[in-house]
Parts: C-alpha cells; structure tokens; sequence
C-alpha cells in the first residue's frame, strides 16, 4: 500500500495535495436546494479530502436522498478529477448519529453514569452500522474532555470529571465504533486535544493554564488509553491555546507526544475553523497564508469544515514558505486512511435503512435508565430498617 501511496503523490501537482488537506462542507455544493454540478466542478476539480455532514447539514435530509448525493459526488470525484481519488465523509454522533431518522441515546455524561463499559460499547456499535447504512466513513467522535470547571457549557458532551473513567468510557465506545478494523467499522475521532474542559473562568474558548504533570496524568490520558488500547484513528486539535500555545499550531502536542511518544498513526483534523482562528482569534498569525503554515506545520492533516487557509499553501509551497516535502507527509496519511478504510473500491448502493428500530429505541431505553442519578431517596429505594449504618461517599 505504501508504494502504491508514494506512486499516487509523486504523480500529483501541488494543488491536488493540498485539495487532500481540505474540506468542502456539504451545503458549499449545493443550490436551490440541490446539488450543483457547477458547484461541484468549481470546489471539486483537484479532488478533496472530506466532505462535511452530507447526511446531516442539509435541514430535514432524508437519509436515502442523502446517500444519493453521496454516490454523486463520489461518482464525480473518480471519474471527472484527474486522479480518481474518492472522499471521506463525516458526520457527528456524540450521542447518536446526528441525522434524520437515526436513534438518539443519552448525552455522554448521561452514558458515564451508567458505569457500563459494555453498554456504550453496544450503543456505539449501533451508532456503526446506522452511519455505515449512508455510506459515511468518519465520525467526529467521542468526546474525551476531562471536565474540571462544571461552569464550562460543554460538561454535558463529556464523560465527566475521573480521567479513568473517561479514559475507559473512550477506549469502549472507539472499540464499538471502529469495530475490528476501519474497513469494515467507522473512522472514530478523539476530542478535543488537549485539556478543552479546564477553561479560565469556565468560559469556552479561554486559555487553559495546566502544568506538566496535571495535564498528562489528567488531560491527555483518556487521548493516550484510546491510542493505545483501542487503536484510535483519529484526533481532533482543541480550539484554546495551553499555556499560551493555540492546540491548532502545537507541535509538542500533535507530533511530538501524539506521534513520537505515543505513535499514533492517524489523521488529524482541524475543530471548526480553529485554524482561521490563528489569525483572527489567537492573533499568532498574520494572515490565513501564515495560519495554514503554522497548523500543516504543527501536524494537523485537513482543515475542517472546509478548505480556507489551507488553500493559501500551494501558493505559499511556490514561494518557499513550507518545503513541500511537509505537504507530502500529510497528504500521504489522509491516502493512508483512504486505502485502509476501503473508498478505493468501495460501491455505493441502496438498502433498506433500519435507523431507530424497535431494538434500538430499547437500548436507548435501557441506557436512559441506567443513567439516572438518585439524589434524594423520597421511598424510590426501599432500604431495611435492620440497617444500622450507611457510608455516604463525595461531598454534600
């Protein structure tokens, strides 16, 4: 494979590289409600990364229109692009498949209270085969912020405050998603790295102050246990900054511990616009050419939701900003987990869709159950009075 990877790139132009590095969200592709093939010769003609939430970002998209949008970009994409390069798909799925149709189970906190590691692997399993059922191949998916600061507005999307049990939570719910391979599970992403859930004043977006020790024995081990032990695939940078350093131009963070200590052979993808946010939020680079640079530099592998400062790099490649040999490495990871996950020979067809069947909905069920926390005992628990004594453990 990797000679048949190396033979791909040395046949590529410098655009068509960094097209691999890039995202074109779904509705980018479409007009008057449909698919555009002006739209799609126009964003597409070099090739693409990904495409973001076909099945999901367009309002009330039936999953079978859905997947007959998938077969025509992909249908474009080999047969009318100079190198035939098919595209990674993703979506969101924190807790559930976010799309119309698909069964919808606790939140991550919720699935944390439960305890158990079985259960959210099964609920992840489901989640598999549902995104399979559309022909999507990446989720952006789990969560694994450690959450310090209950005053941060995303406590309810993480597995909670115990590195272990987010740490255990995460390796299950990888295993579920991925299945036994890529090829036949879903590309699982880890995020958001690295100590997202410990903000300054518990306010989104705020640095994050942690020292060496605290963030590797709290933060970064659920990352590392979903490395190691369940084979993660994908990992997604945070949008703060880590003591004064964005995660979205970090390299100590997404080369030289998540590559060089832990190998991790993966992708890595930009959160949202973190990259553009180099230059306009974090103001550690001038413009999107220098953002671009500094993120590829650093590690990140493709800009999500769509291509902006990454576009800049070709010219900044022919004006000797960035040797493109940095390009390469990232270009050939993103082919890397295009062969592995199968989209070169992959076929697109119809089937029956079974999202949120009876099955399902019971899991859910049982799930929402199994996560409900007893804060007061009003008589739901019935405890015999030939107690003496009872150990209350945490804090009132």
């Amino acid at each position: 494979m990797e000679g048949k990877i190396r033979e791909i790139i040395n046949r590529m132009t410098v655009e068509e590289k960094v097209a691999q590095l890039g995202c074109v969200y779904i509705t980018q592709l479409f007009e008057d409600g449909k698919l555009s093939r002006e739209k799609m010769e126009n964003l597409l003609k070099n090739g693409i990364g990904e495409i973001g939430r076909a099945v999901g970002g367009i309002k009330g998209m039936e999953p079978e229109d859905a997947v007959e949008i998938i077969f025509k970009i992909q249908k474009f994409l080999k047969e009318e692009t100079r190198l035939g390069i098919p595209a990674l798909f993703h979506e969101e799925c924190l807790s559930g498949y976010m799309v119309k149709g698909a069964t919808t189970f606790p939140q991550a906190i919720g699935l944390a209270s439960t305890w158990n590691l079985p259960l959210v692997q099964k609920i992840a399993s489901v989640i598999r085969e549902q995104m399979k059922n559309t022909h999507v191949h990446h989720a952006l998916s789990p969560l694994l912020d450690v959450c310090y600061d209950p005053r941060w507005g995303r406590v309810e999307e993480t597995f909670g405050e115990d590195p272990y049990l987010v740490a255990s939570m995460g390796v299950s719910y990888v295993k579920g998603l991925q299945g036994k391979n890529i090829k036949e599970g879903i590309i699982a992403t880890g995020k958001h790295f690295a100590g997202y859930g410990f903000p300054e004043g518990g306010r989104n977006l705020s640095p994050v102050h942690i020292g060496e020790r605290e963030l590797r024995d709290i933060f970064l081990f659920p990352f590392e246990a979903c490395v190691k032990v369940a084979g993660l695939s994908s990992i997604m940078n945070a949008y703060h900054d880590l003591d004064g350093i964005p995660c979205a131009c970090s390299k100590r963070l997404l080369t030289d511990i998540l590559r060089k200590e832990w190998g991790f052979d993966g992708i890595v993808v930009s959160d949202y616009d973190s990259i553009r946010m180099l230059y306009n939020f974090h103001f550690v680079a001038k413009d999107k050419k220098e953002a671009g640079i500094l993120a590829i530099k650093a590690g990140i592998d493709i800009e999500l939701p769509n291509i902006d400062c990454y576009k800049e790099l070709a010219g900044a490649v022919k004006e000797g900003l960035i040797d493109e040999s940095i390009i390469d490495q990232a270009v050939f990871r993103v082919l890397k987990i295009k062969f592995e996950k199968g989209l070169f020979e992959e076929k697109i067809e119809k089937k029956k869709f079974y999202f949120d069947t009876r099955k399902d909905r019971n899991l859910a069920r049982k799930t929402a159950r199994e996560s409900i926390v007893l804060l007061k005992n009003n008589g739901i628990l019935p405890i015999s009075k030939n107690i003496k004594s009872i150990s209350i453990i945490g804090q009132p």
